[in-house]
């Protein structure tokens, strides 16, 4: 007998000391800034901006200190949500339907979810608006975001244009307007969504994206935009700025660095609240800003902005925090990138990787923990350029431990006079101001030939095709269907968000028979005519100058691959419309 209760014991001993010694898996908010820049914070030097919670966070945790973005929104959201080249996922630009992410890539929702994961995405998504390309449609369970690039973009439902207060955004699908600030809502809403969760015991992805600090800056935090209007912003613009446009950039900036102390305000409410239930230890919280500052703010000891891919537009800090899983403080300066987050989320919450995914980015988990790993000659590859599919060299860059090779800030829709090929040495000339590429040309050559095989291989995922995948018409996920300018389909003369702008959308109908069409005019004061062509379906009909939306009701559409078309003609003159909404009858 007191054999077999010694035996009950040891094995209650070390059933025990097992529980112990498997943490939990961790809860994991994953939070990302727009167009913050990676010097905007305190513990990043900057004397100005006050970010006394993310200053904490940096000391309490893990911080990359050489980690990368791409130069923009789009791209690097589809670099973090499938841990793959975005070059990969047809997402490659930020509008006219280059910002909307391929179906068949696999998100960190859709890994996390048969894991048991609750996934929750809060704020920005910029991979799609309609179905199959929604983050309802992509793996997250509880949605609450706003469309397109941002509020204040023309994907803005009606009612709802440019509103950070009060928005009008996007619950599971279901258009509401919402009272506060957008990034206090976006917080308060996730918080919310961890702490339903952590009471069931149940483990939670949340995807926290703010639009902020992105412009518009009109409509910010009040009492925060009167303190820094109220503080010398000179010392954090960069150098070299025009007189006229000084002044300019001294007001955007208090207004970003108000918006920016707002979510440092909600950052220090997330860890207050997740101690108060319980859930501090057991959360890993990861935060990064998308790219380079959206004006010629603060960057180091570097140079460049949003756009751009020089240091200054394309680093941001990843912290790390993590108290059950991240026991001691400290810094890497371990080569990493946006696309390493995806395989350190799996790792950190023991989710196995999807069989058949190919990921290009590596776990940071044993870097995170201190634990040496293999050195590597690791290249980090971006590239970001305005245009219907990737051209090889355009605002392109290999990064590797110490040098970096490069082509210009060719980021628009036309090249400048010179624009590559630049190669510097990031160790001893990190404002990349001197140029080797005629003092190494065997470096060079070396470097080319890496990018080379690495454009080569990414063009190859999809080749000859990085066409934007297809709105589905018709399919019950999605009652009404909106189409804006933001997912139009070509480029060419007079395209874009003017208002002379002309696109069509590619869709599928799903399912054929009758629906009705709504389409807003943009308003101008004008009397026209709007053709509408949907595949063989013809309608038009004659808008008067106030008119503000015309409804087809009864349009028969066939099943099938087609594309969308309405415009506005007034004498030799065509313009698009503002939106089309369709609905199934």
């Amino acid at each position: 007998m007191k054999r077999y209760l010694s035996l009950i014991s040891v094995l209650a001993c070390t059933f025990a000391l097992t529980s112990l010694a498997a943490p939990k898996r961790p809860h994991v908010i994953l939070i990302m800034t727009d167009d913050q820049g990676g010097w905007d914070y305190g513990f990043m030097g900057n004397k100005i901006v006050e970010t006394p919670n993310l200053d904490a966070m940096a000391a309490r945790g893990v911080r990359m200190t050489r980690f990368y973005v791409s130069p923009v929104c789009t791209p690097t959201r589809a670099n973090l949500m499938s841990g793959r080249y975005n070059y990969r996922t047809r997402a490659i630009d930020t509008y006219l339907g280059r910002a909307m992410m391929d179906t068949s890539e696999v998100t960190i929702a859709e890994a996390l979810s048969p894991a048991g994961y609750a996934t929750g995405i809060f704020g920005k998504w910029h991979l799609g608006d309609s179905y199959p390309l929604r983050p309802q449609d992509q793996g997250f369970q509880e949605v609450l975001v706003h469309r397109g690039g941002g509020i204040g973009q023309p994907s803005d439902p009606p009612g709802g244009e440019g509103k950070y207060t009060d928005p009008i955004l996007f619950h599971n699908g279901e258009q509401k307007e919402f009272r506060g600030y957008c990034t206090d809502i976006y917080f308060d809403r996730a918080i919310s969504f961890v702490e339903k969760n952590h009471r069931m015991e149940k483990p939670t992805f949340v995807y926290l994206a703010t639009n902020p600090p992105h412009g518009p800056f009109d409509d910010v935090p009040n009492d925060l935009l009167k303190k820094y209007q109220g503080k010398d912003l000179a010392s954090t613009l960069t150098p070299g700025i025009a007189a006229k446009q000084k002044e300019k950039h001294l007001d955007t900036t208090a207004r970003v660095y108000a918006m920016e102390e707002n979510i440092d305000q909600n950052i220090g409410k997330l860890f207050k609240r997740l101690k108060e239930i319980g859930a501090y230890d057991d959360t890993l919280v990861l935060f990064l800003n998308d790219n380079g500052p959206n004006g010629p703010r603060f960057v180091g000891p570097h140079r460049g902005n949003k756009g751009q891919i020089n240091e200054g537009g394309i680093r941001s800090p990843l912290l790390a925090h993590w108290p059950a899983g991240l026991r001691e403080p400290r810094t890497s300066d371990r080569l990493s990138a946006h696309y390493d987050v995806f395989p350190t989320i799996l790792e950190a919450t023991g989710t196995a990787t999807p069989s058949d995914l190919k990921l290009d980015g590596v776990s940071l988990l044993s870097d995170m923990r201190g634990k040496s790993a293999k050195k590597t000659d690791r290249g980090i590859f971006l590239q970001w350029h305005r245009g219907d599919q990737p051209v090889p060299y355009r605002n392109g860059a290999i990064i590797t431990d110490r040098y970096k090779l490069l082509w210009g800030n060719y980021g628009g829709e036309f090249a400048p006079a010179k624009h590559g090929p630049e190669l510097y040495d990031l160790i001893e000339d990190p404002a990349e101001s001197r140029n080797l590429a005629t003092l190494k040309p065997d470096l060079l050559r070396s470097l080319k030939q890496r990018y080379d095989r690495w454009f080569s291989d990414v063009s190859a995922t999809r080749p000859n095709n990085f066409d934007p995948p297809r709105i589905h018409i018709g399919n019950q996920a999605e009652t009404t269907t909106v189409l804006t300018r933001q997912d139009w389909r070509y480029r060419g003369a007079g395209n874009g968000w003017a208002t002379d702008a002309e696109g069509s959308w590619e869709v599928s109908v799903e399912r054929g028979g009758k629906y009705e069409i709504r389409i807003l005019i943009p308003q101008e004061g004008t009397s026209a005519t709007l053709d509408l062509r949907i595949g063989t379906t013809r309608r038009s009909a004659k808008i008067e100058a106030n008119a503000t939306e015309i409804v087809f009701a009864d349009v028969d559409l066939k099943p099938g691959d087609t594309k969308v078309e309405a415009a506005l003609r007034s004498g030799e003159r065509t313009r698009g419309v503002h939106q089309v909404y369709i609905s199934r009858r």
